[in-house]
C-alpha cells in the first residue's frame, strides 16, 4: 500500500497575524469572498474586512448560515462565481471552515483558512465534514489539494471562550488514539493510504504536547493572554492534529462522534470535541486498553471539565435501544471504525458506552 503525506501548503501562526499577515492572503488573489457567520461578524469580522480592503483586496462578505450543508455550499458558491472571486476566505468555527474549503473545491480557487478557535483540526485537512440542513452527519467530502492557507492568531484565540479550547484538546487528544490503532491494524487513512512516519511522529507530538501544556493554556485563556502553553496547545489542536488525523488516520473516537448525530435533544448542546472525548474513551474500552491509561484520560478530561459520563453527555436515562442507533451509525460501512484491527458490531460500541459510563461512576 503507498503512503501518502498530507498538509497545508503554508501555516502561520502568531499574536497579530490577522493584521500583520494579510500578505499572506494577497499572494493566493485579490478577489475574496469572506465566508463568516454573524456573531465572528461582531467580533472580529468587520475589521478583518476593513484590514483586507486597506491592503487592497476587493471584498464580499457573505454570512455563514451555520451549517456545512449541500444547500449552504451551493448558495454561496453561487455568489462567488457572480462576485468573480479568485480566493475563499473561511473565518470561523469548523463548520465555516468546512463550508469554505468545499466552495474552494467547487470554483477551483484558493482557499485561505482563518480560525477564531481552536476547537477542531478542521482548518488544515483535505476534507469537510457535510451535514444535513438539520446538523446530522451526512458524509465525508475529499478534495485534491489541502488549503493553501492556514492563518491562525493566537490573540483573537486567547480571546475565545476556554470551553471551547478544552474542546480542541479533546479532539486533538484523539489523533495518537485513533492513529495507533490504524497504525497497529496496518489500516487506511483518510487517503486511503498507509499511515507515514512523518505522521506517525506528528500524532505522538500531538499528544505529548496536549498533556504537558494543556492546564496553562487553559489559564492563559482565562486571562485572555499570549503564552508559550498557548501557542503550543493551539499549534496541536490545529496542525499537528490535523495533519496527524488526516495522514496517520481516524478510527472508533470520530465514528462515535458521528453516530452521535442519530440522537436529538440536548447532547447538541455539546461541542464536537466534547463528544469526541466521551468517543475516545469508549475507544479505549473497546480496544481494553490498561486501567492506567483509561484513568490517565479520565482524570484529564475531568480536570478539563469534558464530559466523562452519559449524564453528563446529556444522555441520563437513555434507553439500551436509543444508544443503539448511535453503534448501529457508528459502525456503518464506510466508517473509520472499520480501520482497526477488530471488527466491532454496533452491540459491542453500544455496550462500550455504557461501560465508560459504569466504570467512570466506579471511580467516586
Amino acid at each position: 500500500m503507498e503512503k501518502v503525506f498530507a498538509s497545508p501548503s503554508r501555516y502561520v501562526q502568531g499574536k497579530g497575524v490577522l493584521v500583520t499577515g494579510i500578505n499572506h492572503i494577497k499572494a493566493l488573489g485579490s478577489q475574496a469572498l469572506l465566508l463568516c457567520d454573524d456573531v465572528v461578524w461582531s467580533i472580529v469580522g468587520e475589521a478583518f474586512n476593513e484590514n483586507l480592503e486597506k491592503a487592497g483586496l476587493t471584498v464580499t462578505h457573505v454570512p455563514f448560515n451555520g451549517e456545512a450543508s449541500t444547500k449552504e455550499i451551493q448558495r454561496v458558491s453561487e455568489i462567488g462565481t457572480s462576485t468573480n472571486c479568485d480566493v475563499i476566505i473561511g473565518l470561523g468555527g469548523g463548520k465555516t471552515i468546512d463550508a469554505a474549503k468545499a466552495i474552494s473545491d467547487q470554483l477551483t480557487v484558493p482557499v485561505a483558512v482563518v480560525p477564531t478557535i481552536a476547537s477542531t483540526d478542521a482548518p488544515t485537512s483535505a476534507l469537510s465534514v457535510i451535514y444535513s440542513e438539520t446538523g446530522t452527519f451526512e458524509k465525508y467530502l475529499f478534495y485534491k489539494k489541502n488549503p493553501e492557507l492556514v492563518l491562525v492568531d493566537t490573540g483573537v484565540i486567547a480571546k475565545a471562550p476556554c470551553r471551547l479550547l478544552a474542546s480542541g484538546i479533546a479532539d486533538a487528544l484523539a489523533t495518537w488514539v485513533e492513529g495507533r490503532s490504524v497504525i497497529e491494524a496496518h489500516g487506511q487513512t483518510m487517503s486511503g493510504a498507509a499511515p507515514t512516519l512523518a505522521a506517525e511522529a506528528i500524532a505522538a507530538k500531538c499528544e505529548a504536547v496536549l498533556f504537558a501544556n494543556a492546564f496553562q493554556a487553559m489559564e492563559a485563556c482565562r486571562a485572555n493572554v499570549v503564552t508559550p502553553a498557548l501557542e503550543a496547545v493551539v499549534e496541536a489542536n490545529t496542525l499537528l492534529s490535523g495533519i496527524g488525523f488526516e495522514s496517520c488516520g481516524l478510527a472508533a473516537a470520530h465514528a462515535i462522534h458521528n453516530g452521535f448525530t442519530a440522537l436529538h435533544g440536548e447532547i447538541h448542546t455539546l461541542t464536537h470535541g466534547e463528544k469526541v472525548a466521551y468517543g475516545t474513551l469508549t475507544q479505549l474500552f473497546l480496544e481494553n486498553k490498561p486501567k492506567e491509561l483509561l484513568d490517565s484520560f479520565i482524570s484529564f478530561y475531568q480536570a478539563l471539565g469534558l464530559p466523562t459520563t452519559l449524564k453528563e453527555l446529556k444522555l441520563e436515562n437513555i434507553t439500551y435501544e436509543e444508544l443503539l442507533k448511535v453503534g448501529k451509525l457508528a459502525t456503518q460501512p464506510g466508517e473509520t471504525i472499520h480501520q482497526m484491527a477488530a471488527s466491532f458490531t454496533a452491540e459491542d460500541v453500544t455496550d462500550a458506552l455504557f461501560a465508560v459510563d459504569a466504570y467512570v461512576h466506579s471511580l467516586n
